[in-house]
């Protein structure tokens, strides 16, 4: 659905990203403009990449929600810390029984969000969902993944930087069309763990400043589906678990 140029749609879609924003890695950022001092900072590229899973090449991840599978394809091609990411956090079983703590679909449709890892728990209010981190069980730490956007025919994805702050006019590779599965984030851009978000729609506004990593190829009916508070019953990767690199 392509974007409206009207005014109103404007500052719905200025609010929704900010909202999406809002949508952390850590608990004390659950505002739009909440306070980023305990958020990791942005790094160099080796730094933020150092001792992260890597996917080199492409993967394939099944999740089932209400009984039904929805089918993504993983590019480690043009989003390789991201996707890494997100296919070790799957294949270790987080996703299993978590959340899908926001769906927006009113006034237009948006996203649906979930993989808060608070979320397994039933005892964890409703109102705390969205502030959860994957808890590295060899650190005991947080793991946040830098901001990971390849612009278009690039050699390298951008690190740690939204197009805007590095002067980007191209479109990213990845763009956010109707069913890109994507990495939510904090007001700081490198503060991306677990949660991720399904587009409901093309959200072009959200493009070179989120980092999409895949894309929904099959089940988007289910996804259309989803209500708040359904959770992902199951979540593995099909094929493509062999190009996942950890240290």
């Amino acid at each position: 659905m392509a974007l409206s140029m009207r005014p109103f749609t404007l500052a719905l879609a200025a609010l929704l990203t900010l909202w999406l924003g809002a949508c952390t890695s850590s608990a004390n950022l659950e505002a739009p403009a909440g306070d980023a001092a305990s958020a990791p900072p942005s790094e160099t590229v080796a730094a933020a990449t150092s001792g992260l899973p890597v996917l080199e090449g492409m993967a394939t991840v099944e999740l089932v929600v209400n009984g039904s599978p929805i089918v993504m394809e993983i590019d480690g091609t043009n989003a390789p810390i991201t996707a890494g990411n997100f296919v070790d956090l799957v294949n270790r079983g987080v996703y299993d029984d978590l959340v899908f703590h926001r769906v927006v679909r009113d006034p237009q449709p948006f996203v649906a969000q979930g993989g808060d890892p608070q979320s397994k728990d039933p005892n964890v209010p409703a109102q705390q969902l969205g502030s959860g981190s994957f808890i590295d069980p060899d650190t005991q730490a947080p793991r946040y993944v830098p901001l990971e956007i390849k612009p278009a025919g690039a050699a390298e994805p951008i690190y740690s930087k939204t197009f805007e702050e590095a002067q980007i006019a191209d479109a990213p590779e990845l763009p956010h069309t109707r069913g890109a599965v994507a990495m939510a984030r904090s007001q700081a851009v490198d503060s991306a763990s677990a949660q991720f978000y399904i587009t409901l729609a093309e959200l072009p506004f959200l493009d070179g400043s989120y980092a999409v990593f895949g894309y929904v190829t099959s089940g988007m009916e289910t996804v259309d589906a989803i209500q708040q508070g359904d959770r992902i019953e199951t979540a593995r990767v099909i094929s493509g678990l062999e190009n996942l690199k950890t240290e």
